[in-house]
């Protein structure tokens, strides 16, 4: 039985979401993918709480970009949500790519927020 894309994402978004866990020390660091913008959000898991959120619908980088679903949005939402997050005092957390490959605008705004002083 072959799968379509929709149920091959489904399938390794829980899988990745069956291993990776945040937590106070370590919390997740959440990116999701649409074909608009992108968002990212660091999340406490045992406490259920968003910590630090960014995406492309924001204001202030909504104005500055040409598009909300490109790489150069992404590096902007790396570079904001690593930054967010050092002001929150986090410097450590584990990625959960969402499903989606490893590749593209994703890993665009991995690297960019590993280069802004995430550790991951």
């Amino acid at each position: 039985m072959k799968l379509t894309r929709r149920e091959s994402k489904q399938r390794r978004h829980r899988r990745v979401r069956g291993r990776v866990i945040g937590s106070p020390e370590r919390p997740r660091l959440a990116v999701f993918r649409s074909n608009e913008h992108i968002y990212a959000q660091v999340i406490d898991d045992t406490q259920h709480h968003t910590i630090v959120a960014a995406s492309t619908v924001e204001p202030e980088l909504k104005s500055s970009l040409a598009s909300g679903a490109n790489r150069d949005a992404s590096v902007q939402v790396g570079k904001l949500i690593a930054v967010r997050s050092l002001e929150k005092g986090i410097t450590k957390v584990v990625f959960d790519r969402g499903g989606n490959l490893y590749h593209g605008r994703v890993k665009a705004l991995a690297d960019a927020a590993r280069e802004a002083g995430l550790d991951f």
